[in-house]
């Protein structure tokens, strides 16, 4: 049997000056070809000269050894986490206090929604919302705040996970009337929203900082995943909103910039 030999390994077969020892069947003249000779029934094989060489790191992985120092790590009391590896309080603080931001936000765009699902302001198109991260237009701040409490939440699956424990803050009582004299109650609103969005968006990357500064590149992902990206397009739907509603100014054109919304929706 014959095998071609890459041209980088007969190369090296050259220099070494016909030196065929490790293979004897190679020729210095014809040096990519490697002829093999069965030695019988029993199949031939090939097998690495270094294999029998130290490795060329110097470290020989030894699992039962090194897991030793690991195995005195694992937790013995029951009110321990079993899971907990690489993750620091600061984290698991950080992860507390952006739990309670988002829980905070979804209790406002709550009040929001009750406030123009009102029968005197009866903006049904501001009043619910699908999903800033679908754009899909048809309902508004009720979907908003329940998109923020499912955040709240996939962030205390996320401590769970970790071997954290979820603390949950209070939640200050928001507004109840968003009227203003001058911009008028939905642009007022949608401004609030926005601010409310790059506040979010401020928290998430202290969050994302935290994370780096105690290199926990699993929680960095998480919130770079989960979190951020999604955060720029709410930015930038809402701060388009911002930029009708103050084109159409009161009255009239907030009712159509309304009608436009429960359209769109319907249409989705």
């Amino acid at each position: 049997m014959a095998l071609k030999i890459s041209p980088a390994f007969s190369s090296i077969l050259a220099s070494r000056g016909g030196d065929n020892s490790l293979f004897p069947s190679v020729s210095a003249a014809s040096p990519s070809v490697l002829r093999l000779k069965p030695t019988g029934s029993a199949p031939s094989s090939v097998v690495c000269r270094a294999a029998n060489d130290k490795p060329l790191t110097g470290v020989v992985f030894q699992p039962f050894e090194e897991v030793k120092k690991e195995l005195d790590l694992v937790p013995t009391s029951p009110n321990a986490s079993l899971a907990r590896h690489k993750f620091v309080d600061a984290c698991e603080a950080a992860i507390n206090e952006q739990i309670n931001v988002e829980y905070n936000v979804s209790y406002v765009y709550h009040a929001m929604y009750a406030y123009f699902d009102r029968d005197n302001v009866a903006l049904k198109g501001l009043a619910k919302y699908e999903s800033l991260a679908n754009l899909d237009l048809d309902r508004f701040f009720k979907e908003s705040s329940e998109e923020e409490r499912e955040h709240a939440e996939k962030l205390m699956e996320y401590q769970n996970k970790r071997g954290g424990k979820v603390k949950l803050q209070s939640i200050l009582m928001p507004l109840s009337e968003f009227d203003h004299a001058e911009k008028g109650d939905a642009l007022y609103a949608m401004e609030l929203a926005l601010s409310l969005e790059k506040l979010t968006n401020e928290k998430l990357l202290n969050l994302h900082s935290v994370a780096e500064s105690s290199n926990d590149v699993q929680l960095t992902d998480f919130v770079e995943g989960e979190f951020l990206a999604e955060q720029v397009e709410s930015i930038k739907q809402i701060s388009e909103y911002v930029a009708q509603l103050r084109r159409i100014g009161k009255g009239h054109g907030v009712w159509h910039f309304n009608q436009m919304l429960l359209k769109e929706g319907a249409a989705a």
